[in-house]
């Protein structure tokens, strides 16, 4: 039987199954494949940076990136020293996003493929995102597609940073980087067990550490409780529109002072405050049952222990 394009499925509210379907859109392929392609080169070369500062025991220099495109261009197979970054890193987002992607499918939703985002410095990547094209029938569908991607990245993050914290080096004195990276809670607990009573400034991050700590800052920004991030949707399945609307505005409120310490809190602030803070109805409005509430508690504990409030200082 050849394809309707047409994805059937089954939603529970109002007491009842209801079936529902939705036109599948045409996979892009080539756009797909493009940006995927252009981020993994991008990491990579983010990659060489720090494959080459962490071999010569020294931090992070900014100008190693562009040496990396040179390399690039002329095809020297050096570059591809990165991909001890840029691999783990990859890894990481697409399981995040797959995790959105095949809860979508699941539920009948159509959900495009993930789109990467290169960036020629800033760990190479700006993340990546899909797009759901249904609309939401029920909290419960919202929460289980808004959680999964967080619980798959991360899942997926763990073993990269146990590894690589355990390949990282010390050093005898503390480390004066022009770009220092933040610390956050779980990365330091890893780092107190292995190397006790070590100070973070020492220790000189081995490249699977940093994508580890790409994976729980790109983690830590989708779990924002605002808008249509990943926070937002699990935010709203659990109070509704108007404790939605609230919390986000509190939200970019404290974003923007936080601003006062960290300057691009206030572009996110910003953003969100014009573009973020409203979230699509559901049709549904019956609250989640005792696992999701549990769940959420997950979805705290994977923010807390991912966020940082300076990402990234320069010198």
């Amino acid at each position: 039987m050849p394809d309707s394009g047409f994805s059937p499925s089954l939603e529970r509210w109002d007491g009842e199954l209801h079936a529902g379907s939705s036109l599948r859109s045409a996979v892009r392929w080539g756009l797909h494949v493009a940006l995927f392609a252009a981020t993994l080169l991008s990491t990579t070369v983010f990659g060489f940076a720090l494959e080459h500062a962490f071999e010569l025991r020294q931090p992070l220099n900014p100008e190693a990136i562009f040496d990396g495109y040179g390399l690039l261009e002329h095809l020297d197979r050096h570059v591809w020293l990165g991909l001890s970054f840029s691999l783990p890193l990859m890894t990481i987002l697409l399981c995040h996003e797959f995790g959105h992607y095949f809860e979508c499918r699941r539920r009948g939703l159509d959900a495009s493929l993930p789109y990467f985002l290169p960036s020629p410095t800033l760990l190479g990547t700006l993340g990546a995102f899909i797009r759901i094209r249904s609309p939401f029938y029920t909290r419960e569908g919202l929460f289980d597609v808004g959680i999964s991607g967080p619980i798959a990245g991360f899942i997926a993050l763990l073993p990269f940073l146990v590894a690589g914290v355990a390949l990282s080096h010390v050093s005898p004195a503390p480390l004066h980087a022009p770009v220092t990276f933040g610390t956050p809670l779980l990365m330091r607990a890893v780092e107190i067990i292995l190397f006790p009573g070590v100070s973070p400034s020492r220790i000189l991050l081995h490249p699977m550490a940093m994508a580890a700590l790409g994976g729980l800052l790109t983690t830590a920004i989708n779990l924002l409780p605002v808008g249509q991030l990943d926070g937002g949707h699990i935010l709203y399945a659990l109070t509704g529109e108007r404790w939605h609307h609230r919390i986000s505005t509190v939200l970019v409120i404290v974003l923007a002072l936080l601003g006062l310490v960290y300057w691009p809190w206030c572009i996110w602030a910003l953003i969100l405050f014009f573009f973020g803070r409203r979230h699509p109805l559901t049709y549904d409005r019956s609250p989640l049952k005792r696992g999701r509430l549990v769940l959420s508690g997950a979805a705290l504990f994977m923010f807390l222990a991912s966020i940082c409030v300076v990402p990234v200082s320069v010198a």
